[in-house]
């Protein structure tokens, strides 16, 4: 392992206030990429991500396949996330007190450790349903630590002038890895059944791990870690309650992952019940709403800034667009328009994930940034298994419709508070003839009138 000596030498430690200076330049698509040891993580990232998609496929036809239920893929996928909303609070406290580079060596570890056992049992034949569910249950227990580490430890990696295009090119990279994930877990499944494909996703943790090695640490960003005490939990939340900026899309974003990102749940019903599909045309669908997203986090990756009005416009086409498609009355079309809704999921999470860790001091990042995993995918335990039985009870079109609408009144309630605390009002008017309607400062109002 490099220590930065020798060939490895690098310049002086980077400093706090290296993170704190700014660049006004507009950054390149791939920019971040200059740093090598991003370079590395990015490229670990990549293949386990790859497994990661091939597993999450597997693992949800598997359940559909032992059990024939909607709603054992939703207990699935809430047992997953379950940990991050009892514990995701605390994985942050220790993100902010651990070196984060060594805590991820231990989570990518036991996370191809999981992958692992879950592919022996199936290939022996012997995987039951509750196996299933308690491997998804360890797998939650770690990404509790493993999320808020991986999120944080991009900043220590680029500094904070990069940091809005690292996001977005590890959004890009995982939705890159959703693109041939799917496909490889259909052809896996159909060939020779699911238990390679989790094998082979124990067997991708071993690219980051050598990726984490070989970084020079004498390259990093220095960041304060915050000392052992108590109380920290709270100072966490108290930081986040007392700031609107951070608040309202981690609030935001609750709604969006608890009701609007179901999609194992709607997919695997659609391609079952409505389409009469296999595990090839789910992983079609998927590698399609990959396309979408990998798209939109390449475009996110050219903005220099990460604006709320986009998160929430974003936010709000995303649950319409989503009451459209459950209606759609063809196999194709319904298809065709996942490829905009993954543009604007992925929006949605870029956008205020750099938002919410630019607008955060690096001693709380951690913990700031758990509690919007915990927000983000710890309402699934709540969201999955309710939306799993709407759409075994009503059908898999009302279900999608539910969500979408959940998601949208979400948006359109967090953009007029955000208006009202920004000091702004809603104005409609006619402008060059055609109607149009935004947000004004109420000074501009008041001086018209």
């Amino acid at each position: 392992m490099s220590t930065g000596s020798g060939a490895d030498s690098a310049p002086a430690p980077a400093t706090h206030d290296t993170e704190a200076r700014t660049d006004s330049r507009k950054p390149s698509m791939f920019s971040s990429l200059k740093v090598r040891n991003y370079r590395l993580f990015f490229t670990g990232q990549v293949v386990s991500n790859t497994g990661t998609w091939m597993q999450r496929i597997a693992q949800d036809w598997l359940v559909l396949s032992l059990t024939g239920s909607a709603t054992a893929v939703g207990i699935t996928t809430a047992l997953q996330f379950l940990p991050m909303l009892l514990f995701g609070l605390y994985g942050g406290v220790l993100v902010d007190r651990l070196p984060k580079r060594k805590l991820l060596f231990f989570t990518q570890s036991a996370m191809g450790l999981t992958g692992a056992a879950l592919g022996v049992l199936t290939l022996s034949g012997h995987v039951q349903v509750w196996h299933v569910y308690l491997t998804a249950f360890l797998l939650g227990l770690v990404t509790v630590v493993d999320n808020p580490a991986r999120q944080t430890f991009v900043s220590e990696m680029v500094g904070k002038d990069q940091l809005a295009n690292a996001v977005s090119l590890n959004s890009a990279n995982f939705q890159s890895a959703r693109l041939v994930g799917p496909a490889v877990a259909g052809v896996l499944i159909t060939a020779v059944g699911s238990g390679w494909a989790f094998l082979l996703n124990g067997f991708s943790f071993i690219a980051p791990l050598v990726g984490l090695a070989l970084m020079r640490t004498a390259e990093l960003y220095k960041v304060e870690r915050a000392p052992r005490g108590k109380g920290q939990l709270k100072e966490g939340l108290k930081y986040v309650a007392g700031r609107p900026e951070l608040i309202w899309p981690i609030v935001l974003v609750g709604f969006i992952g608890t009701f609007g990102f179901n999609f194992p749940i709607w997919l695997t019903a659609f391609v079952d019940d409505v389409f009469g599909g296999d595990a090839g045309t789910y992983g079609l669908l998927n590698t399609l709403m990959a396309a979408g997203s990998l798209a939109g986090a390449l475009l996110a990756a050219r903005r220099a800034t990460s604006r709320l009005r986009l998160l929430v416009a974003a936010a709000l086409g995303f649950g319409l667009l989503e009451v459209v498609a459950s209606f759609a009355p063809s196999f194709w079309l319904f298809a065709a328009l996942l490829v905009p809704l993954g543009m604007l999921g992925l929006t949605v999470n870029v956008t205020a994930n750099s938002s919410v860790q630019m607008a955060t001091d690096p001693i709380m990042r951690g913990r700031v940034m758990a509690l919007f995993m915990m927000v983000f995918t710890g309402g699934t335990p709540v969201g999955a298994p309710l939306v799993g039985w709407i759409t075994d009870t009503y059908g898999a079109r009302i279900g999608f419709a539910a969500g979408g609408l959940i998601a949208a009144l979400a948006a359109a309630t967090v953009g007029l508070i955000l208006a009202r605390v920004g000091g702004l009002r809603l104005k409609v008017g006619m402008h060059h003839g055609h109607p149009q309607v935004r947000f004004v400062p109420r000074e501009r109002l008041a001086t018209a009138a």
